[in-house]
């Protein structure tokens, strides 16, 4: 079950498992897409530019955080919408094999309407190397407990990757 908008106090971190990135991965999202840019796709032209080899589609490595923070059930049930996205940054190149998990701390919260609270993250995408490679700012719609305290709960490890407030 998904945390309600009064879980989220500033400061709240949430950190997904980690994900490899393989060769059919990036021509999944090549096909997919239609993007089959030769940086992405050809391993020859590649190494021929200053990467010296291939490298995985932002997009993709951004749709991957997405999904990432999903598997942590954090609003599993409770967003209501992905409302927006910031200062989206490619920070690195992210390169066939390398492993990124996802970062994300609460910003702020504000209450949207008598049953929504947007909640405001810092979001980070590490590669292995513990290096950022994928900066942004995200807004989740997540609907509110009961609307009073009483309905807040403790932020607790969910799957071991959340923690309360720093």
């Amino acid at each position: 079950m998904g945390l309600p908008f009064e879980a989220f106090d500033r400061g709240f971190t949430i950190t997904t498992p980690g994900r490899t990135i393989g060769e059919a991965d990036v021509m999944a999202f090549a096909g997919l897409t239609g993007d089959f840019t030769e940086l992405h796709t050809n391993e020859e032209h590649a190494r021929a530019t200053p990467y010296g080899r291939r490298v995985v589609h932002g997009a993709f490595v951004f749709s991957l955080s997405v999904g990432l923070t999903t598997r942590t059930n954090v609003v599993n049930d409770t967003i209501v919408a992905f409302a927006r996205v910031d200062n989206l940054r490619f920070v690195r190149p992210v390169f066939i094999g390398d492993t990124i998990r996802v970062a994300k701390r609460v910003l702020d919260t504000t209450p949207a309407t008598a049953v929504t609270g947007l909640v405001s993250f810092d979001t980070r995408v590490l590669n292995q190397h513990d290096d950022v490679v994928l900066a942004y700012v995200d807004r989740l719609l997540v609907k509110r407990g009961d609307g009073t305290d009483a309905g807040r709960r403790e932020p607790t490890a969910i799957s071991g990757v959340a923690t309360g407030s720093a």
